[in-house]
Parts: structure tokens; C-alpha cells; sequence
């Protein structure tokens, strides 16, 4: 089943729940030292667990600003699928497009967008909107 963003009326298609728990788990294992939400909690506790505020919007967004950065530093190669079981890997392998430099333009979504984009514009419209954001 796919999952996105959604402020409504509006849905940001991102892919499987797998393909989005990569995201996080990278996130955490990465830049967090394995400690889920302790540099990131907008994004990593309330946007991951639950719908946020607009106001909660903007923090994720300044968070993804940081984010975006320290993920650029990073090869490819350091994905991680599922911090859960770290054996894991992803369905495709290490057979990825040439364009994917870093982990920043690793995640590209079911439609062939870059999930930080997806991110932001999705996080924007909940503010200009004034209407909570969810993973759905």
C-alpha cells in the first residue's frame, strides 16, 4: 500500500511504507547515532507518529534544512532499509541511477520525485493552507 503526505485536501504520494521507514531509518541511524528523534524530534517523533501543526510545520522544515545538508555528505552505499534489521537491504540493490550522488537525492518517490522535495512543498502547503500535515 503507498503512503504520502496528506493536508487536506491534499495528498503528496511518496511509495511503500517500506520505502518511507528507509527515509527515517537513514535519518536516525546516520545523523541521530542510532537514537531515533534525539537531533530531529519534529520530524522523527510528531510528523513520524502523528499529524502536526502548521506551527510544527515550519520546525520540520527547518529540521529538513539540516537534514537535506548532512545527508549530502553521505555516499549512496550508507542507506540504511531498516534500522530495525540492519541485514537488510534495499529491493534494488546497490543498482541505482547515476544521477544518485548521496544519500540527500537517494529517495525518489513512486513518480520520480526527490522526497525532500516532497517534503518541503508538502510541509509548505500545510502552512500556506493553515491545515495539519500527516503520514498517511
Amino acid at each position: 500500500m503507498a503512503v504520502g503526505l496528506r493536508t487536506v485536501p491534499i495528498f503528496y504520494m511518496i511509495g511503500t511504507g517500506s520505502f518511507m521507514h528507509s527515509f527515517f531509518s537513514t535519518i536516525a541511524y546516520r545523523l541521530e547515532d542510532n537514537k531515533w528523534g534525539s537531533k530531529f524530534p519534529n520530524l522523527m517523533n510528531k510528523l513520524y507518529n502523528a499529524e502536526i501543526e502548521t506551527t510544527e510545520s515550519k520546525w520540520v522544515l527547518d529540521e529538513l534544512k539540516v537534514i537535506k545538508q548532512e545527508l549530502s555528505k553521505l555516499t549512496p552505499d550508507k542507506v540504511i532499509w531498516d534500522i530495525d534489521d540492519l541485514t537488510k537491504l534495499p529491493p534494488w540493490g546497490d543498482n541505482i541511477a547515476k544521477t544518485i550522488t548521496n544519500l540527500s537525492n537517494y529517495f525518489v518517490t513512486s513518480d520520480g520525485k526527490q522526497l525532500l522535495d516532497i517534503f518541503e512543498n508538502a510541509l509548505q502547503s500545510s502552512i500556506d493552507i493553515k491545515k495539519p500535515i500527516k503520514i498517511q
